[in-house]
């Protein structure tokens, strides 16, 4: 199945329309009406590798430049065209399941992609999908509000990227300053930040309602197709975070402060986490683009991630440059027909250049990996045990990084990175405690959303005091996480993995072969196994274990030398 890939310059997908879509399925649903079950199973995997390949398209190309009339205008045809899609799709997965034969089923497609496809029956129902061609709509407008972001500062004009350095810079003053300026963009346009959410909330309850949901929590779970754990498990997980993780970020916090010699630690004093100033990347994008190919071949002795990487940068499928109109943050998306991940990024010339590059080469490598799995729905695995192959790959690197740090800095570099991902959990917990708490209480105002999120805020992050700042004061942080608005329940994920990740980093001290060997077989299984099943034959402890965090910290302190 594995082919050339072309030169992402070159990739063009047929544009489907509803009745391409029904002539497609139409063939599947007479296959199965003459009982071909395993042909039409091929046929129904084809086409969702068709439409995927051309939606993901679509979606990067409007990534790249939001103002741009034509990727808006194709965009707006794909969200229109999904709930086409879906149903379906669905129509498909709901005939083949109600066959009795379910053991052949499971046979042919593995216990775990039924489990997918029970999940997805029960997230769809064709009179939502108003609901979720608005819903696609919105969660757009959001991306391209942040994305005009304008912001006059330092005698440039720069948008919410390019304004990160200042942000993490060593100076306490300009650090203050940025914080004013990023913030009054969310001020000025706040009104329209809540409108969007109380929309998207007012949808997705009524959305959950429709389907037979008590809220959306339920519906939200299954979206993001959880099939081994629920809320019950999260929150628990979210307490051992409070309980574990929340006091040695604080005590991290005034150690820091004694040595900076600091009244106290203001909310942009945060990002300041190397007493010398956080160390900075070796050099611009193109430096670290040629440093990369040297880090990833050493990495693997193998050669496989070296010339992987190679490919995509020669062959066009990265995408890394800061720029106007360009969406915020880093993702990873892919052409199932291709064979081919694609890596969408913003530098801004900070520490985060580094980490954003190693994350998304990680779910970069996994999809490479697993791209000759036998079903699409095989491809990428559930986002908690796809954020391992991510910031897994961010620790892993830890004895090549210096090559992309700046002169002398790699042990302060590694320090840093460990102490930004220890205290990445307590705001982790909170964004994913933040929607449990809006979505139970759909009928929350704006006013009631900030008060929450300030609420959980102070319990998780007990240090932050926003000073003069007043609009995150009152509780708007929250607006500037994507996810809230894009990916409910989209976050937790990254507190799982990490838990995981470092798992992988206290093996990688004591074998660092063998435990890229455990890496690469776990990108390789992709999306074949639940979270669990996968974490487990990874020979890692669940982070829903009872001492899985606790153990983590525990190492982590003595690497701190605390």
């Amino acid at each position: 199945m594995t082919q050339t890939i072309p030169p992402f310059s070159d990739l063009s997908f047929p544009r489907p329309d509803e009745a391409s879509l029904k002539a497609r399925y139409a063939d599947i649903s007479s296959l199965l009406d003459r009982g071909q079950r395993e042909e039409a199973l091929k046929a129904f995997d084809a086409v969702r590798r068709e439409y995927e390949s051309w939606a993901s398209h679509v979606h990067l190309q409007f990534s790249r430049n939001t103002q741009d009339e034509t990727a808006k205008t194709d965009r707006d045809y794909a969200d229109r065209l999904s709930p086409v899609a879906t149903d379906h799709e669905v129509i498909i997965k709901k005939r083949l399941l109600a066959d009795p034969d379910r053991t052949g089923l499971e046979a042919l497609l593995t216990p775990h992609v039924v489990h997918l496809w029970e999940a997805d029956t029960t997230t769809f129902d064709p009179r939502i999908s108003t609901d979720l061609e608005e819903e696609a709509r919105l969660t757009g407008e959001y991306t391209a509000l942040l994305a005009s972001a304008k912001i006059a500062f330092d005698g440039k004009v720069l948008n919410l990227s390019g304004l990160v350095p200042y942000l993490q810079g060593a100076d306490r003053d300009v650090r203050h300053a940025a914080e004013q300026a990023r913030w009054a963009f969310f001020e000025e346009h706040g009104e329209e930040l809540d409108t969007l959410y109380g929309r998207l909330v007012e949808l997705r309850d009524r959305m959950a309602k429709t389907l037979g949901f008590e809220n959306y929590i339920g519906l939200g779970y299954r979206r993001m197709r959880r099939t081994d754990y629920g809320p019950e498990q999260v929150a628990s997980f979210r307490e051992k975070v409070l309980s574990s993780v929340t006091p040695l970020v604080q005590s991290l916090l005034e150690r820091r402060r004694l040595k900076m010699g600091w009244d106290k630690v203001w909310a942009w004093d945060e990002a300041l986490i190397d007493l010398q100033g956080n160390p900075e990347p070796a050099g611009d994008h193109d430096l670290l683009v040629a440093r990369a190919e040297g880090m990833f071949r050493a990495l693997d002795p193998k050669g496989e991630m070296g010339d992987f990487y190679v490919q995509m940068r020669d062959l066009g499928y990265l995408d890394l440059k800061n720029r106007d109109n360009k969406a915020g943050g880093g993702f990873c998306t892919s052409f199932p027909t291709i064979g081919s991940p694609y890596i969408f990024a913003n530098f801004n010339g900070t520490h985060n250049d580094i980490g954003v590059f190693t994350h998304e080469m990680g779910h970069a490598f996994q999809n490479w990996k697993s791209r000759d799995q036998d079903w699409v729905d095989q491809l990428w695995p559930t986002m908690e045990a796809a954020e391992i192959h991510s910031m897994g790959l961010e620790f892993l690197t830890w004895p090549q990084i210096d090559t992309l740090v700046e002169d002398g800095a790699g042990d302060r570099y590694r320090r840093m990175h460990l102490i930004d991902a220890l205290s990445f959990f307590p705001y982790g917990v909170c964004v994913d405690h933040f929607q449990h708490e809006v979505y139970a209480n759909p009928q929350m105002t704006a006013a009631e959303r900030h008060e929450t999120w300030a609420r959980l805020e102070k319990m998780y992050m007990p240090w932050r005091d926003w000073g003069d700042l007043a609009y995150p004061a009152k509780g708007g942080r929250w607006q500037a996480q994507l996810h809230i608005y894009r990916l409910p329940f989209y976050y937790i994920d990254y507190a799982l993995a990490q838990c995981c990740a470092l798992q992988l980093w206290l093996r990688s001290r004591m074998n660092r072969e063998a435990t890229f060997e455990t890496y690469r077989k776990l990108c390789s299984e992709g999306g074949s196994k639940p979270f669990s099943q996968l974490v487990a034959d990874a020979g890692l402890v669940s982070p829903f274990e009872e001492d899985a965090l606790a153990e983590v910290v525990h190492e982590a302190e003595q690497e701190l030398g605390i």
